[in-house]
């Protein structure tokens, strides 16, 4: 019983990973866009852009990676755990998908969006942090090089939008920002998780995520998973 219990734990936090690495680079193409666009000078902003998002790709097909050398599909999750899809829906009162972030930019919204992926990208940091002191986690070692990764790339993701805010004159996030953060990360851990984890018909995944993706350029090309 005690062993199902850990494989039900580890089953439920990595398809939140998949679902949330997958919502991250996909979410990060439309924001690389307004970028190059509306800032085509700012090359270390575009390339420190890139990067995250080839991260989040990386860490994506880590996770995928993982997962197949198991011969498993992760448990199906969606857009009701994803941190960055509440934040923008709270925020911006629209989904993600639903979010012009090109016109969005053209209106002088970028720094809004800078705090929001900044404070997402920090929550993700410390959450690793806790997950590496896990022992679920730790008994894995390929869960662990994941994680490890992750916690060495994550830094860089929310450096280059802090950094934006602070050269345009910009605010650093507010209190009722980070209460914001701070409750979408509650709800996910005191609800969400509990319910997911107690529901015996949640069924896995019949085909990845990535099976719809839109091919990307050259510029934004993706990063071999590098996890065992």
């Amino acid at each position: 019983m005690l062993s199902w219990f850990g494989r039900r734990w580890v089953d439920v936090v990595t398809a939140i990973y998949v679902y949330n690495e997958h919502r991250g680079y996909t979410a990060l193409d439309k924001v690389l866009e307004a970028v190059r666009r509306h800032f085509p000078d700012d090359h270390r902003l575009i390339a420190e852009v890139e990067q995250h998002r080839a991260d989040e790709h990386k860490h994506y097909l880590m996770f995928k990676r993982w997962f197949e050398k198991r011969g498993l599909m992760p448990l199906f999750v969606d857009r009701a755990c994803g941190h960055i899809d509440r934040f923008v829906e709270l925020v911006f009162r629209k989904r993600i998908d639903d979010l012009d972030i090109d016109r969005f930019v053209a209106e002088g919204n970028f720094e809004e969006l800078c705090r929001v992926i900044s404070l997402t990208e920090q929550r993700g940091y410390q959450q690793v942090e806790i997950l590496l002191r896990h022992p679920l986690i730790l008994q894995d070692r390929g869960l662990t090089k994941i994680f490890l990764i992750i916690k060495q790339d994550e830094p860089r993701h929310w450096a280059p939008y802090d950094r934006w805010i602070k050269e345009h004159g910009g605010r650093k996030a507010a209190w009722w920002e980070r209460a914001l953060d701070t409750f979408i990360h509650s709800e996910l851990l005191l609800l969400k998780l509990p319910i997911l984890f107690f529901s015996p018909g949640l069924k896995r995944r019949s085909r990845w995520p990535d099976a719809d993706d839109v091919p990307v350029n050259a510029g934004t090309a993706p990063i071999a998973a590098t996890a065992h």
